[in-house]
């Protein structure tokens, strides 16, 4: 990598990675167990430990969140598991429940809290005997490459994810030892795959995303790229108006990963993403220097691509194409776990199924490969009283990011907040159909607010003389088919105020009517 070319004055952060790659850290781990968090080095503790995947947050002071990578959302029982091991051995969150918990993220992915800086060398050498690694799961790197999360399952889905999400993640990674030639990018870096026809992995949010399509009847990829969401902006991805063969996927995404990493911006971090490289350049050189990049021309984009049904949330019970087979998707709500229950779903997973588990990108888990001699036992068990095959129309596809809880970025508290106003909304109004309220503690939007129906995400406002938590609100996005981001319509509601403005949004745009009134009728 060479910062040659760059037009801006490096930032901090930059001046911090050239001085020691953060990779290099792991080598360092015991050190760090014994001086203790506090007397760590700055840059190392808050940010340089983050390309081994572990999160110092300012909350729980001298505790460190670990973010996965998952790729695809494909666990097995044995790895979750392992994963519920280090949740109640390693993890003391505090928080609402003084106990670890895990949460399941809007990339398909897990993070566990509550980590003590000398434990985290036993918890890498954990994941590495169970075929896992956290390795460049934050910071300047390629974040969980998202895909299908019914890949290879689904009758009527066009190409199998699976393979290509892995070899993606193992060429950015090295296969899971880290690779220092991509994981120093001028910024975060997002990647999805998908396969099937209702866009599962919300390709347009992504920097680069692959979606199905037919050119001259051969089945392959219609190309986006330059989708972001930050505190300054959001912008969704557009088409590179290039067409590539499932082959070429692994090679278009390191082409690109390194036109990005050798040409983009590392001046302002707020105007580092791939998007402003584009913007700067245009698409048409953009794509002719990835060219350059590949040694080869690429094919034009498809006509139109094969996103034709409205998005699915695999909620439920379904047929696989295997014969004699059943999915079943459980509701996490917020997406929130604790080590007893990732303890039962594994085992849940190996009783009735195959020992398979799949996460979404709406923060819940599916079990896979269900015989349905089975089924009916399965829909007994216990946990299911918790995580529902059929959850009330607004819980079912309620999202939160951690919020203020567990995050020192996020402004306002979420998970817990999303659920109490949720659970009181649904006893007073009945709904007649899914609304997708996304929560996001602040405007980095992990919550996703833009591409929600209601989008609610976290600041602060005036009320009678003091400050106090409040959401802007956004609407209109929408998912799947014909998919685009949303609009800010309403700003600086304060929280308290809220449960009385959602009744009324719900009532004048999704048909909800008050429960007496329907008693009534």
């Amino acid at each position: 990598m060479t910062n040659a070319d760059t037009k801006t004055k490096l930032n901090p952060i930059e001046k911090a990675k050239a001085a020691k790659h953060p990779l290099l850290l792991h080598q360092e781990l015991e050190h760090f167990a014994q001086i203790g968090w506090e007397a760590m080095d700055e840059f190392e503790r808050n940010m340089g430990l983050k390309w081994l995947g572990f999160f110092y947050r300012t909350v729980t002071p001298g505790k460190f969140m670990l973010r996965m990578r998952i790729p695809n959302g494909i666990l097995t029982s044995n790895q979750l598991r392992v994963l519920a091991e280090i949740t109640q051995r390693y993890c003391q969150a505090g928080g609402f429940q003084d106990q670890g918990n895990a949460d399941i993220t809007t990339r398909q992915n897990i993070q566990l809290r509550g980590i003590r800086i000398q434990d985290i060398g036993d918890i890498i050498k954990r994941l590495r005997e169970a075929d896992m690694t956290s390795v460049q799961s934050g910071m300047d790197n390629v974040r969980n490459i998202t895909g299908d999360p019914i890949a290879g399952l689904d009758a009527d889905e066009l190409i199998d994810t699976r393979e290509l999400v892995q070899q993606i993640q193992d060429m950015i990674t090295d296969k899971g030892d880290g690779n220092f030639e991509l994981s120093n990018l001028p910024r975060k870096f997002n990647i999805a795959v998908t396969g099937g026809r209702d866009n599962s992995v919300h390709a347009e949010i992504n920097d680069l995303a692959f979606i199905p399509a037919y050119k001259d009847s051969v089945l392959g990829f219609n190309v986006l790229v330059g989708g972001y969401f930050s505190p300054k902006g959001v912008a969704a991805a557009i088409g590179m108006n290039v067409w590539v063969s499932p082959e070429q996927v692994v090679a278009l995404s390191k082409a690109i990963l390194e036109v990005f990493r050798d040409n983009g911006s590392r001046g302002n971090r707020q105007k580092t993403r791939l998007m402003y490289l584009i913007e700067e350049w245009g698409v048409e050189k953009f794509r002719a220097e990835v060219e350059k990049q590949l040694g080869y021309e690429l094919a034009e984009a498809a006509p139109k691509d094969e996103i034709d049904w409205e998005k699915r949330d695999h909620i439920g019970v379904y047929k696989q194409k295997q014969p004699g087979l059943n999915y079943v998707g459980l509701h996490i709500p917020v997406g929130r776990m604790y080590a007893d229950e990732m303890f039962e779903l594994a085992r849940m997973a190996e009783v009735y199924g195959s020992g398979e588990l799949r996460l979404t990108v709406e923060q819940n888990l599916i079990i896979i490969n269900i015989p349905d001699s089975r089924l009916d036992a399965l829909l007994e068990e216990p946990l299911l009283q918790r995580f529902s095959v059929n959850p009330d129309p607004l819980k079912r596809s309620l999202v939160s990011c951690t919020g203020a809880e567990f995050c020192g970025f996020a402004i306002i508290e979420t998970k817990n907040r999303a659920l109490a106003i949720i659970k009181e909304v649904e006893a007073e109004l009945s709904v007649p159909s899914t609304v997708r309220i996304h929560w996001t503690g602040c405007p980095n939007s992990c919550g996703q607010p833009q591409v929600a129906d209601i989008g609610l995400m976290g600041t602060k406002a005036r009320k009678d003389g003091q400050m106090v938590e409040a959401v802007d609100i956004w609407m209109g996005g929408k998912v799947g088919k014909d998919a685009h981001l949303g609009s800010l319509v309403m700003e600086k509601i304060p929280c308290e105020d809220l449960k009385p403005l959602l009744h009324k949004l719900l009532i004048e745009h999704f048909d909800a009517s008050p429960r007496q009134q329907a008693v009534m009728v």
